[in-house]
């Protein structure tokens, strides 16, 4: 029975299967393919009526696939010049991959580096075919053993389904968790580079036309991920597989004891801090990307700090707004909300100079339904009462420049989890702030999945433009990951992504946090405290109405 093919406008009638190699051509260039809405790879077999557009690497969903497959082809290489080395790939600074050498032995040097791009150049220049392999269960378990991926073996025990996969690539054998290019001669833009005690590599971004970005070190962030991968390891959270464990052995309430523990030993840190240097602090501030945790954040600080005989005011960064109309237009002509002009910045520095000089002043207080600014409180601070500014610009000097550095402390929030499938395949963190805003949006706003997936774009947008910049400038970094939220929230979550219909144009995202939640066992929440990051986002949380 023949059946009719759409692509680039065109009509073709087949009568037998084809692949989508078939009808997209030779172009390198297209990683991989939509077909009615769902990702898939060039190898996928179609036998139906359909529509193909090819993605690029300048494409959203293309990343993944992109990325999962340079992963292969490093893993493939260091395997091909030292079988003996063993790594593990985690997300880290300048939107790269960090590959982690995990022989103790082994030290990552320029010539390690110059070795294996070699060879990761000879094998793109191969073009060896990816080949998929469909086996059961008990057959990719044999083939991880031959391999020597003991953890691969280790999370199979979590997968839902009946059947594996994994790709074969000229002997090499392996599986990222993710769609694949169809031979290696696809990936061709990376940039590899020592940083040690390990390997940067980029790979190109969509939110850069499919550029690769100039690496920017960032210090910071740096230390902060390697303090997570630190605790986590210590913990042995560091793994999905090391998570469920601890679920299934320790119980829920140790395990959520213990991360609400690390919550509250940053806070004590953070009291430290600020209270030795207390003389000078006047305005402590606090950004961070969506989702991070703000809210429950600023109001635990405040309570540590008032432990400490420190009764800092807040002030919410919102109520400065301008109107719409006011509000700086983005590349669309549409209001720009994320952008920092879109705040009242010289009456923010007026009113926080006049507040920390001992004035009495009247705040404006932002009225959402009316969408403009009203009358607020009437304060005067004393000299001793820090104030607490809390909002994605808090950072950003601009909106504090009347008030000398040294009077202000400054504090970035995000979760930061180092937290991997297996040591070849880590979690992306922007998808686990990701799942929280969806779960948040529904439970608080209303919002459907998809309303909150329609945002997202432009939500990153304005973080890559006016958020993590700011990180390098912050006194700390307060990491809001808690190692029982996925497990927390999926009960939450799923029911959301799995109502979004195949059609849909947000269902290869869905999937993809689909794919990614399956492998956590459940957990119940009765024992998640009132007080918690985590209720800021599932609901109960005692600081609400706060």
């Amino acid at each position: 029975m023949s059946f009719t093919i759409l692509f680039n406008g065109e009509k073709k009638v087949c009568d037998n299967p084809v692949s989508v190699l078939d009808i997209v051509g030779p172009d390198k260039n297209i990683v991989c393919a939509s077909i009615d809405n769902r990702v898939r790879e060039l190898t996928y077999m179609l036998d139906h009526d359909a529509t193909v557009t090819p993605l690029y690497v300048k494409d959203r969903d293309a990343k993944p696939t992109y990325e999962a497959s340079l992963r292969f082809i490093v893993a493939m290489a260091m395997y091909n010049i030292h079988p003996e080395i063993r790594i593990r790939f985690s997300y880290n600074v300048s939107r790269a991959i960090f590959m982690q050498i995990l022989n103790p032995e082994v030290i990552s040097n320029s010539h390690l580096v110059k070795e294996l791009d070699a060879e990761i150049q000879r094998i793109v220049e191969a073009d060896y075919p990816l080949i998929r392999r469909i086996v059961s269960k008990e057959e990719i378990r044999k083939v991880f053993n031959e391999e020597g991926f003991e953890d691969k073996n280790d999370i199979l025990k979590y997968r839902p389904e009946k059947t594996c996969h994994y790709y074969d690539c000229n002997g090499y054998k392996n599986y990222m968790y993710n769609r694949m290019v169809p031979s290696t001669g696809y990936v061709t833009k990376y940039k590899i580079k020592s940083y040690y005690p390990g390997i940067i590599i980029q790979y190109p971004r969509p939110e850069l036309q499919g550029g690769i970005p100039i690496f920017e070190d960032s210090p910071t962030f740096g230390k902060t991920l390697k303090r997570a991968h630190q605790w986590a390891v210590a913990t042995r959270f560091d793994s999905v597989v090391g998570t469920n464990k601890r679920i299934e052995e320790d119980g829920p309430i140790d395990v959520i004891t213990l991360g609400e523990q690390k919550h509250n030993r940053q806070l004590c840190e953070l009291g430290s801090m600020i209270e030795s240097d207390k003389e000078n602090i006047r305005l402590i501030c606090i950004a961070g990307p969506s989702s991070s945790g703000k809210t429950t954040f600023a109001n635990r600080l405040r309570i540590e700090l008032l432990s400490r005989g420190i009764d800092p005011i807040r002030i919410s960064m919102d109520d400065y707004y301008l109107t719409r109309d006011q509000a700086p237009k983005d590349e669309n002509g549409e209001p720009d909300l994320e952008a920092a002009d879109a705040l009242d910045i010289e009456l923010f520095n007026k009113n926080m100079a006049e507040l920390i000089a001992g004035e009495e002043v009247e705040l404006p207080k932002f009225d959402f339904k009316l969408g403009k600014r009203v009358k607020g409180r009437t304060l005067k601070v004393p000299t001793d009462q820090p104030i607490i500014i809390e909002g994605i610009h808090a950072l950003n000097d601009r909106m504090t420049e009347s008030v000398p550095q040294h009077q202000k402390f400054k504090i970035f929030i995000a979760p930061q989890a180092q937290i991997n499938i297996d040591n070849h395949n880590p979690l992306s963190l922007t998808d686990l702030r990701l799942l929280r805003r969806i779960v948040r949006d529904y439970q608080f706003r209303g919002a459907s999945a998809l309303e909150t997936m329609s945002m997202w774009a432009s939500v990153r947008k304005g973080e890559f433009k006016w958020i993590y910049g700011t990180q390098e400038g912050a006194n700390y970094v307060f990491n809001s990951y808690l190692p029982e939220e996925l497990s927390v929230m999926k009960k939450y979550a799923m029911p959301l992504l799995q109502a979004i219909e195949v059609e849909n144009p947000y269902y290869p995202v869905a999937e993809r946090l689909i794919r990614m939640l399956k492998f956590f066992v459940d957990m119940p929440d009765e024992w998640v405290p009132c007080n918690s990051i985590l209720r800021e986002f599932i609901g109960g949380s005692c600081y609400a109405d706060v």
